[in-house]
């Protein structure tokens, strides 16, 4: 007996208030136990609800209905159907996802009255149904009916377990019987619903019978198509090997067999292939695998791939290097101005190899800024050498498996790009060019440059191997020659295996040089005007790289010249052919507004401002510091998008005039009552490194003393507490762009002496280099001074510079901030 709620009582039918679990497309008979996972708020608290008041048996009850449609995640009253299963929760288990799992037996049909007001959960007050107690000899063969079909559908209905025939036929209760079958039916919804429905068990068992017969049917169709298929099948199989039959019957009467001679041609190859001992075995083991296997199986095909990429690799075919040194010089001169130290490299090399009989082959790396001609230069080491070139560009290249190759086992395996190459040059000593060596990534599948370390390796690559082969293959006599921007992002154990040239960027003479020799040429004929005479005066090719390019490299040279080139032709074309000379002015006119501005050195000698030298990626360039004193507490501003190291060299330079303020004639309460601010312009470009140090220190003792700096001085170096300048890097770059700026003295750490030697003769000649070791060197060339050999020794910066006094307050001594 259930107790309601309300614990109320009706002698025909009982009633009771209990909570609703809605239910998506399954439906719970009485006597069914069945495990839900309940996700909903609204089902999550009605179980709870349900749960917390038990009835006097220690039972939750709870009333289990179905939804009208699945998909309702909100159901109305309306979207439930009003006949369900009064049930028990038997078990509760919170899940971590915040879900329920709960399992419920059903107990009695029953019917909801109506749906009582709650916000938080259905809660319902029902009616429960009495299940009709009838017996008859027509129910009774009814129920035996029902067993002999139920026992008809088991058979055919391999998903229902043999062992659940056994449980129905002991069951003789009609209403228990038909709510037993039912819950192993693959009914829709609505059919199952209706039998809930149907409170006159001998009703419900002819439902039963009805639906479990057209089960029945339904299931002897599909095991007609089942045998049919069946036997298209085997009839498949049979035609297989009545082919497999003709085949050897034409095989016996001397007809062409394809497979065969596919064999027999990879047999002469091998005849004729000079190839390792390991190799020439491999394919031997591989062959006589083919010759067992059938041919149009998938891994024939496999097989096939695998011999032929064996035999098509150039294991001993090498192309005769042309040893003449001065011959290689002409071609390399003839194909780039310049670059004397990679040429040099290479004709090294070829004296070397003329005197001994076999030489390692380089591995060389060109390291410069863009447009400087890394890439074409290695063409022209294969052209001057005699060999065969191939460039591999491993910009983006993030899969080990790029270089190495992918094993056998993977479908569409093939060899690494190495490999791929050195086929397609035909020959085992080319000239091989990893392009981009520095733009490499990695991720999951491996690191490319870990690859890279057997290959480069002299010591180690006479014995590749590339994961597709499974051979070792002999790199030794390939002249591998990498490029890159820059050496940072290059791991260091790769660095060590490669002979490093840096190439910098072009002077202004040497653009010249490569304009009129190369790029005007080029583009003539690019742009159609071979039979024209086109000039161009050193004005306007210069205007050309001042105003309308900013590179170490020419690629934004022969952009522009091509740009001039189809200005030409547009107007050849309008008013007729002639010869044209292009001066500066018509330079201006083709190219449009300059989109730089040259000579950006300061026109007048100022206070707190600085030129600098920078080093980028794409080469040289100057970087103008500022700085300024201002009323405030002492602190240190430093703006412009620095880096941690740069901001560091700030402190490093504050702290150092700090230190040497009474030296400097710097009255120390500036420190406590004034800011100082150092700017870098052009705040959106990240700007880091150590090498601005000594331009950051002479703009802060500028600032403070208010004496001007030279416009015509830049300057690079690092600076150490003690005022100690520290080499750095790129001189020779910094230099240049010094030069291009119209600076006329630079100022050098003393430690990069050595270093001058790679800047052209014709820019030092034009350049006054100083190598200075401490910061008052610096000082005392930078600043306008009366007496600089004075200056550092505790006296005033400038007797004779007159500071106004601020408003308002006494005027005070020279040198003295302000």
């Amino acid at each position: 007996m259930f107790f309601g709620r309300d614990d109320k009582k009706d002698e025909k039918k009982r009633g009771l208030t209990v909570p609703l679990l809605p239910l998506r497309d399954i439906i719970v008979f009485p006597h069914m136990v069945v495990p839900l996972f309940v996700g909903r708020e609204k089902s999550i608290a009605a179980l709870k609800d349900a749960m917390a008041h038990k009835g006097p048996d220690d039972k939750a009850v709870i009333l289990l209905a179905a939804q009208k449609k699945a998909k309702t995640n909100d159901p109305t009253p309306d979207d439930i159907f009003h006949f369900g299963t009064v049930g028990h929760v038997i078990q509760l288990l919170p899940l971590p996802d915040g879900t329920v799992k709960v399992l419920v037996e059903g107990v009695r049909r029953a019917k909801v009255r109506k749906f009582l007001p709650n916000d938080a959960f259905f809660m319902v007050e029902v009616e429960e149904l009495e299940e009709q107690s009838e017996k008859s000899v027509e129910l009774e063969a009814l129920v035996r009916s029902v067993h002999s079909v139920f026992e008809a559908f088991v058979k055919l209905n391999k998903r229902i377990p043999p062992e659940m025939l056994m449980q129905v036929a002991s069951i003789d209760d009609p209403a228990r019987l038909a709510d037993t079958i039912v819950a192993h039916l693959s009914l829709k919804l609505n059919d199952k619903q209706a039998l809930l429905e149907t409170e006159s068990p001998a009703k419900r068992l002819e439902k039963l019978y009805e639906l479990m017969q057209g089960e029945i049917e339904i299931l002897q169709v599909e095991k007609k198509i089942r045998t049919r298929v069946k036997k298209q099948m085997e009839k498949t199989q049979k035609e297989y090997y009545l082919n497999e039959q003709m085949q050897a019957i034409q095989k016996e009467l001397g007809e062409r067999d394809e497979f065969k001679n596919e064999i027999q041609e990879i047999e002469e190859k091998l005849k004729n292939k000079r190839m390792s001992k390991e190799a020439t075995l491999k394919v031997k083991k591989e062959l006589k695998k083919l010759r067992m296997m059938s041919p149009m199986s998938a891994e024939a095909t496999v097989v096939r791939n695998y011999i032929d990429w064996i035999i098509s690799l150039p294991w001993y075919e090498e192309t005769q290097d042309r040893l003449d040194v001065t011959e290689a010089e002409r071609v390399l001169n003839e194909d780039h101005y310049g670059l004397k130290k990679p040429k040099e490299r290479i004709l090294e090399y070829l004296a070397v190899q003329q005197l001994v009989k076999k030489l390692k082959g380089p591995v060389l790396c060109f390291v410069g800024p863009p447009g400087v001609g890394k890439t074409s230069l290695a063409r022209s080491i294969a052209r001057a050498t005699g060999r065969k070139f191939v460039r591999l560009s491993l910009g983006g290249v993030r899969d080990e498996a790029e270089i190495r190759g992918h094993r056998r086992t993977y479908i569409g395996a093939m060899p690494g790009k190495l490999i791929q190459s050195l086929k397609k040059a035909g020959s085992n000593n080319p000239v091989f060019l990893l392009d981009e060596i520095d733009k490499m990534s990695t991720d999951f599948r491996g690191d490319p440059s870990a690859a890279l370390l057997e290959v480069l390796d002299p010591e180690q690559n006479h014995n590749f191997n590339d994961h597709y082969l499974d051979l070792d293959y002999d790199l030794s006599k390939v002249m591998f020659i990498c490029t890159a921007n820059t050496m940072h992002n290059i791991p260091g154990p790769l660095q060590d295996r490669m002979e490093v040239i840096r190439i910098a960027g072009y002077t202004e003479p040497e653009k010249l040089s490569i304009a009129r020799r190369y790029l005007i040429p080029k583009e003539q004929e690019a742009n159609g005007l071979t039979e024209l005479k086109v000039d161009f005066t050193n004005d306007a090719l210069r205007t050309i790289i001042h105003r309308y390019t900013r590179e170490s490299g020419v690629r934004s040279l022969e952009r522009e010249i091509g740009g001039v080139f189809r200005k030409i032709a547009r107007d050849i074309l309008k008013n007729g052919k002639r010869d044209i000379a292009v001066d500066r002015k018509q330079a201006m006119k083709f190219l449009g507004t300059p989109r730089f501005r040259y000579g950006v050195a300061e026109r007048e000698d100022q206070v707190g401002i600085v030129t600098g030298l920078a080093w980028t990626e794409m080469g040289g360039e100057i970087l103008t510091t500022e700085a300024t004193v201002m009323p405030g507490k002492g602190k240190l501003i430093i703006t412009g998008k620095l880096g941690e190291v740069m901001q560091e060299s700030a402190q490093a330079a504050m702290s150092y005039v700090r230190s040497r303020a009474d030296r400097f004639g710097i009255d120390r309460k500036v420190f406590e009552n004034y800011d100082i601010h150092v700017h870098l312009p052009e705040g959106a470009i990240p700007k880091d490194g150590p090498s601005a140090g000594v331009t950051m220190c002479t703009a802060l003792v500028s600032a403070l003393t208010k004496v001007a700096v030279r416009r015509d001085v830049a300057m690079t170096g690092e600076i150490t507490l003690r005022g100690r300048v520290l080499p750095i890097g790129g001189l020779k770059e910094k230099t240049l762009a010094a030069h291009r700026a119209g600076i006329k003295t630079v100022l050098i750490p003393k430690a990069n002496k050595k270093d001058l030697k790679d800047i052209p003769k014709k820019i030092r000649s034009q350049l006054r280099i100083i190598p200075v070791e401490f910061v008052d060197d610096v000082l005392r060339v930078a600043l306008v001074l009366e007496k600089p050999e004075e200056f550092g020794r505790g006296k005033p910066a400038s007797d004779g510079l007159k500071i106004p006094a601020v408003e308002g307050t006494q005027p005070v001594p020279a040198g003295a901030p302000v």
